[in-house]
């Protein structure tokens, strides 16, 4: 039985058992969490930070959680929203007057959180060290005809979501996503979540682990959802090996390029399932967190090729939103039971090769604990 360590109440044992499981078959080293009400009852870690298996998965160990990022970055918008500073059923525009370019004086806020701006790929994106220029990136979008009729149709925006929300936040405050996120959401709730990841913490970066057989020349096309769809990529190819480099830990790439653990991911967006506020601070309003779950799109997207219910800024499942990760990483929330549920890993799974169903069975094993 693989050695888990952290916290775990015991109606949650289940989870604990699953982590294990997960640990024991698949993963090298991962990381667990629920909060119920907004407090943690579940903090679980286990394995090897490295390929290796030759240097322990730490309680403040970190990793790249590549779209599950997303999550993250729509939280900034609503709470600019729930102060009253940004309307989502405004257009981009009106914050932003240069993206009025091309045709897309109509796309509102609320297309962009729910990837039906028509804007899933920036033409000429061919490198991913371009992904690293914020003003030419966000220039190119500004400039770019929308692909579709802005709100008609859905087609995942795997990397453009980041830049199109965090230039948005960026007009409105002055502060990039990621020093948005770090003052007003991370430091007011203790969490170790980063976007744009300084180097005092470079030590405690598990690097990502390519699939099985796989080099970390392993490219990613759009991240996939929670089914594993996904479609060729037309623009960058992110290998893993940029996902683990220096430049991308730096860069501030709000739809992918966030650094976590399972705690610290549960804990933020726990703010969303309990009504505006967890472990005592209060983030937004209770009908502040509405949009997060609110159905704004429901069709096939042209992206991922399935269908699929966007609310602004999530996916929606049934009663519960939430987002994954390129190579695994989840966290969803289940806002009539309050509960948000994440996990992380450095061990990817390609799901063209191999089913990976690790996040849902942690998932799972919580609503056990509800029971």
């Amino acid at each position: 039985m693989t050695d888990i360590k952290g916290i775990c109440e015991p109606r949650f044992d289940a989870v604990r058992e699953a982590l294990a499981m997960v640990l024991g078959k698949d993963d090298v080293g991962a990381s667990a969490a629920v909060c119920l009400d907004g407090e943690q009852v579940v903090d679980l870690w286990g394995g090897y930070a490295d390929a290796d298996r030759s240097v322990r998965w730490e309680r403040d160990t970190l990793v790249g959680v590549n779209s599950t990022t997303k999550n993250m970055t729509a939280l900034c918008a609503l709470i600019l929203a729930d102060r009253g500073e940004l309307d989502l059923s405004a257009p981009v525009a009106a914050y932003w007057p240069e993206f009025a370019a091309a045709g897309k004086e109509n796309v509102l806020v609320r297309h962009v959180l729910s990837h039906t701006a028509g804007l899933p790929d920036l033409a000429g994106l061919t490198a991913v060290e371009k992904l690293y220029d914020w003003e030419g990136v966000t220039a190119g979008l500004a400039a770019q005809a929308p692909a579709w009729e802005p709100g008609t149709a859905a087609g995942y925006h795997a990397l453009t979501f980041g830049f199109l929300v965090g230039e948005i936040v960026r007009r409105l405050t002055g502060r990039s996503l990621g020093e948005f996120f770090a003052e007003e959401v991370a430091e007011p709730l203790g969490a170790d979540f980063h976007i744009g990841l300084s180097s005092e913490h470079d030590h405690r970066v598990a690097p990502l682990i390519p699939p099985p057989s796989l080099t970390d020349e392993y490219a990613a096309s759009a991240p996939p959802g929670p089914d594993g769809t996904r479609r060729e990529n037309t623009g960058a190819a992110i290998r893993v090996r940029d996902a683990n480099s220096t430049a991308w830990r730096r860069a501030q790439i709000p739809a992918v390029s966030g650094f976590g653990n399972a705690r610290s991911v549960a804990l933020v967006q726990s703010v969303l399932a309990n009504r505006g506020s967890a472990g005592g601070v209060r983030l937004l309003s209770p009908r502040g967190c509405e949009p997060a779950w609110q159905e704004v799109f429901r069709g096939d997207d042209r992206v991922l090729g399935t269908p699929m219910s966007w609310t602004a800024g999530f996916g929606r499942f049934g009663s519960t939103f939430g987002w994954g990760g390129w190579g695994g990483s989840l966290v969803v929330s289940d806002p009539g039971s309050r509960m948000t549920v994440a996990y992380v890993m450095n061990q990817m799974i390609d799901r063209d090769r191999q089913e990976d169903n690790r996040g849902m069975e942690i998932v799972m094993a919580a609503y056990d604990g509800l029971r």
